[in-house]
């Protein structure tokens, strides 16, 4: 027998649209502010915050949202890592409200995305992430990502002090 989600738990992965582009903003400010990556060097800085779908409407980029209870609470995408060779993407932007953690939606996120980053042609898979957020780390490793010793690319993200790479091709 195979039970349904229970409507508090259930959540839905899809495709992000220009009307979702002010509440992944929110999101980001939000979430950032939540583990103090406010200042120079943070992703929350980064131009594309404000029109997220604009910005992964690019050839080899995908965004895709999270939505609980008919509102987004999330959201995460790939893109060619700045810096980076052809076969190498960067996991960007994967940012989860409270209300939409603990629910297995960062593993369903992380493999929309890499499947996305598959049917692009790329191989390996590039993350940057801060130690404080440690259920954020917990994540990528039970996801496959291990950990590198230093940042690649040219990301601008000087702040972020820890760096994960998958190789999946």
């Amino acid at each position: 027998m195979t039970l349904a989600p229970a409507a508090d738990t259930a959540f839905n992965i899809r495709r992000i649209n220009t009307d979702d582009d002010a509440a992944m903003a929110v999101i980001i400010r939000t979430v950032m502010s939540e583990f103090g990556a406010i200042g120079a060097g943070y992703s929350i800085n980064d131009p594309e915050v404000d029109f997220i779908s604009r910005a992964y409407a690019q050839p080899r980029c995908a965004y895709f949202v999270l939505e609980r209870n008919g509102a987004v609470v999330g959201g995460s995408g790939i893109a060619p890592l700045a810096g980076g060779d052809l076969q190498t993407c960067e996991l960007r932007k994967m940012y989860f409200l409270p209300q939409a953690r603990g629910l297995g939606a960062g593993s369903a996120m992380i493999r929309r995305c890499l499947d996305a980053a598959r049917g692009q042609g790329y191989r390996r898979c590039y993350l940057e992430t801060l130690s404080s957020m440690s259920g954020a780390s917990r994540l990528y490793e039970r996801s496959g990502f291990t950990p590198v010793a230093s940042p690649l690319g040219e990301t601008g993200h000087s702040s972020c002090d820890r760096w994960y790479l998958l190789q999946f091709g």
